[in-house]
């Protein structure tokens, strides 16, 4: 894909980033499907349950059933609530989580357009879900909707700031917002990896993104026991399909991302391991990114709403300002 960004636009190039975008999104759903699968087997495993096996061998087509299930249901649109808003919220949240992954290298050779603020586009488009999800939350003239889209910004708004602090640690030693860079500089062996060299940036990135996705045990937007279903208790059919299919595609977003910036992104723990080629190691350490996550949902209880905003504002940002001054400390006396 490299040799086709760098030449002037053509038909042959232009084809080839279509079939490319098509080939990309089918992969993208593919991960979408098996991860809720790989989800639910892992939750049932951790509580002592089977989980999905009825559908499909070994329940492998339990996901596909679930969504053609979802998209022939009836569609339906509260009397009280504001139509035309309702009907833009999904695609208001839907649209960016793709838009995202349009900057995400995969490997030396793989990957699509190649910005020199490709970690800054991400952070900045993704914050563009937030929109939809206050939008689906007020147009459904619910109360229960109504404060899991609230409970949604506030948790959004307080950890985006972390999260973006997290990274600058890693932006001052590169020198670079573009991600190809980023992982580059972490060539060389595991302890070039920014997961050690920025310890506690890559600490505060992980509680951070894990809130950021409204994951356990920070699904306050969504708190089944509290709010219903949240800011989507109103939505039906193929609208509820879009925000969940967001959700899923953030978690690839923000598992690449974890792997480009901490953990090496395609670069090999150590040198002997070059043989092996860069999509591998890419694959396992995503791989491990998202496990890691549904590990947590399986582990530790959702927290309280005061508690969320307390930690974000009086621990996270605090240790996030003192990441950023001792970087650029270290980094002006060596």
């Amino acid at each position: 894909m490299v040799q086709y960004l760098q030449q002037p636009l053509n038909w042959v190039n232009g084809t080839v980033f279509a079939l490319s975008g098509v080939v990309f999104l089918f992969i993208i759903l593919g991960f979408v499907t098996y991860a809720i699968y790989f989800q639910r087997k892992l939750l049932g495993w951790m509580q002592l349950r089977i989980g999905p096996n009825r559908v499909g061998p070994l329940g492998l087509l339990q996901t596909v059933a679930d969504v053609l299930k979802l998209l022939i249901k009836e569609d339906i649109i509260p009397a009280k609530a504001d139509k035309p808003l309702f009907i833009l919220a999904p695609v208001i949240a839907f649209v960016p989580s793709f838009a995202v992954l349009a900057t995400l290298p995969f490997s030396e050779t793989l990957g699509f357009a190649d910005l020199g603020v490709g970690l800054l586009y991400y952070i900045a488009v993704s914050g563009i879900t937030t929109i939809g999800v206050l939008a689906g939350g007020w147009a459904s003239h619910n109360k229960w909707a109504i404060l899991g889209a609230l409970r949604a910004v506030a948790q959004m708004i307080s950890y985006e700031i972390p999260l973006v602090m997290s990274v600058i640690g890693v932006v001052l030693l590169t020198g670079s917002l573009n991600l190809r860079d980023i992982v580059e500089a972490q060539s060389g062996g595991i302890w070039n990896w920014f997961f050690l060299v920025q310890i506690l940036g890559f600490l505060i990135f992980v509680v951070a993104a894990v809130a950021e996705l409204n994951r356990t045990p920070f699904d306050l937007p969504e708190a089944e026991s509290e709010l219903i279903a949240g800011y989507n208790v109103e939505y039906s059919g193929f609208r509820f399909a879009f925000f969940m299919l967001a959700e899923y595609v953030y978690l690839f977003g923000m598992s690449a991302i974890a792997t480009l910036v901490f953990l090496g992104g395609w670069n090999p723990p150590f040198e002997f391991l070059a043989f092996i080629p860069g999509i591998i190691w890419f694959i396992l350490k995503f791989s491990f990114a998202v496990f890691f996550i549904f590990w947590l949902q399986a582990t530790l209880p959702r927290v309280r709403a005061d508690q969320l905003m307390t930690f974000g504002w009086k621990v996270l940002i605090p240790l996030s300002l003192l990441n950023i001054f001792i970087t650029a400390l270290i980094k002006t006396i060596v």
